[in-house]
């Protein structure tokens, strides 16, 4: 069994935060560490594991991390080529400037909101994306002061979401000991087909009802429902590319089309038509 790991970010002299692109796309990374982090990842479909929360982003995601927040690596699992930023923080990012400085009161709220983990979107994704982009051709000096301008309007948006509640406790985590990437790996080799949750269960050495009580503790979804949302951001993925509603609803491992519509009208709140149709105004927005 895999435990959370607690990682070692290492910075360099002089440097209150680290600027990286790493690549694990097929490590299952589930770790905390005291530092902030700022990531933002284009991809196809990815997982989102902050905390207790599980879902999943297509194209692109943009979440701010607080310190000591357990999550799993981005680009786990991923299947075709993806970029990713990812910025860490000391503890003391900007020594005690940003939690008694008055001009800096809006970002400091961000700070202690990211504790349960921020998501953002819409306008507030796309333009943080393409200057967080940009970061790599500053100066150490210029990426500082480009860095707080972006907390600043990342701070004033309201194009977010939280993850996770106040009841968040290290501790749980801490004891966990259950490895979760066998089970991403399963769904994600059989949500086109019928997974089985007796054999997952097996995987992961648990009974078939002790595994569901721990899947529905760590997710607050049952493992039917978190495998729907998985073949609907799969089938969000496929809509994206141009493939029609029918075959992309038995490419998904759905039977019927007409329980399809329904579904991913529940999760994505339009219909695989209406999705399929707003698609290139909503990638005109993440280019």
């Amino acid at each position: 069994m895999n435990e959370i790991q607690l990682e070692q970010v290492v910075f360099e002299p002089g440097k209150s935060f680290k600027l990286f692109s790493p690549r694990l796309r097929n490590t299952f990374l589930w770790h905390y560490h005291p530092e902030y982090e700022l990531v933002y990842v284009e991809a196809d479909a990815g997982i989102r594991h902050v905390g207790s929360h599980i879902s999943g982003y297509t194209q692109s995601d943009l979440v701010f991390i607080g310190g000591n927040l357990p999550h799993l690596n981005f680009d786990y699992r991923l299947r075709s080529d993806y970029h990713q930023v990812v910025i860490q923080l000391r503890e003391d990012f900007m020594g005690g400037a940003i939690s008694m400085s008055p001009e800096f009161s809006v970002i400091n709220q961000l700070f202690k909101r990211s504790a349960s983990g921020i998501a953002f979107n819409g306008n507030t994704k796309a333009i943080a994306a393409q200057r967080l982009k940009q970061l790599q051709n500053l100066s150490s000096f210029g990426q500082l002061m480009e860095l707080i301008d972006i907390f600043q309007f990342l701070a004033n948006s309201t194009e977010y979401q939280v993850l996770n509640g106040d009841d968040l406790s290290l501790r749980f985590f801490l004891k966990d000991k259950i490895r979760m990437g066998a089970i991403y790996e399963y769904i994600d080799a059989n949500y086109n087909r019928k997974p089985d949750v007796n054999i997952v269960a097996d995987k992961v050495h648990l009974t078939t009802p002790a595994f569901c009580r721990y899947f529905k503790r760590q997710t607050n979804m049952t493992f039917t429902d978190f495998v729907n949302q998985y073949r609907i951001d799969m089938a969000k993925n496929l809509l994206m590319q141009d493939k029609n509603i029918t075959e992309t609803c038995y490419a998904v491992g759905f039977e019927s089309l007409s329980y399809f519509n329904k579904l991913f009208n529940k999760i994505v709140g339009k219909n695989p038509s209406e999705f399929k149709r707003s698609w290139p105004d909503s990638n005109a927005q993440l280019h």
